[in-house]
């Protein structure tokens, strides 16, 4: 019973918006419905047919699933790393190493992205002037939003850095009450500190690393704010679209409300099938989360 404002309140939030973004998904709703300038008109699955028909949607998508994947990966590698590294520091070099990931961490996504820009800049930014003076000339002058891969590896390092802290520090709090004597233990048996590692702290740690993959893809899949910022809306001739950002330009910048919904009705489809397939992973290895 306690439970229950909170899931009232959740349930206005997140279920109600979420109903009616389904069901403009299946109205032909644009600027005229908006303004009541023209009646709603029905067009059941129209919306989602002709985004399956365009090659467009499928090239997104799999710019959405390959960038995604590389953030994850490339997140969960520093955070990890890093949560190790903070158990074999002194503590005050420990507590700096943890102000400076928070500081990342509440960094607005806007805020970030726009210092990262002026880091890269082409002819501003400390980062090619650095290159070039060590004799990389090539790098003077260098557009590293232009081409598609540059574009997207300098947005996916942007969202590893103000997402890796996450990961840190919920790996080191998991690596910190593992108790020492099972370490210990393992030790006296012979055992490396690779095979302690992999073989005993990694399954302790299994229910943390299931929380921050889950959390990963969720917020990496349905990136925004850096896409847009930092490739000026998806890149040039749209090299650089996701999901969330094709489903902006369809939505608001042409007007084709009930296509955008389609779009972000399939986005949340797709995360849930991710995660229930991650979790099903998981309890098929004997893991309860």
């Amino acid at each position: 019973m306690y439970l229950v404002p909170a899931a009232a309140a959740l349930g206005g939030m997140l279920v109600y918006p979420l109903y009616q973004l389904v069901l403009v998904s299946f109205f032909d709703y644009r600027q005229p419905q908006v303004t009541g300038a023209e009646p709603l008109r029905f067009v059941g699955w129209q919306n989602y047919r002709a985004l399956l028909g365009d090659a467009q949607f499928w090239e997104v998508l799999l710019n959405t699933v390959g960038f995604a994947a590389a953030c994850v990966l490339g997140t969960l590698a520093v955070g990890g790393a890093l949560a190790v590294l903070a158990t074999r520091l002194t503590p005050w070099v420990r507590t700096v190493l943890f102000l400076a990931a928070l500081g990342a961490w509440a960094t607005p996504a806007v805020t970030g992205s726009a210092v990262w820009l002026l880091l890269f800049d082409p002819t501003l930014g400390p980062v090619n002037q650095a290159l070039a003076g060590l004799g990389l000339t090539e790098f003077a002058g260098h557009s590293w939003t232009y081409g598609k891969w540059s574009a997207f590896g300098l947005v996916g390092a942007q969202v590893v850095w103000c997402s890796f802290p996450f990961v840190m520090v919920t790996l080191y709090a998991g690596i910190r009450a593992i108790p020492g004597e099972v370490i210990e233990a393992a030790r006296m048996d012979g055992a490396s500190t690779a095979r302690v590692a992999w073989s005993v702290m990694l399954p302790i740690l299994r229910p943390a690393v299931a929380i921050v993959t889950i959390q990963s893809i969720i917020w990496d899949f349905k990136i925004f704010t850096q896409i847009y910022v930092m490739t000026g809306a998806g890149g040039i001739a749209g090299q650089n679209l996701v999901l969330n950002v094709y489903a902006y330009q369809k939505a608001f910048a042409s007007g084709q409300y009930g296509l955008g919904s389609a779009i972000g009705v399939i986005t949340t489809l797709l995360l849930l099938l991710i995660t229930l397939v991650y979790l099903r992973a998981l309890r098929r290895q004997g893991e309860v989360l």
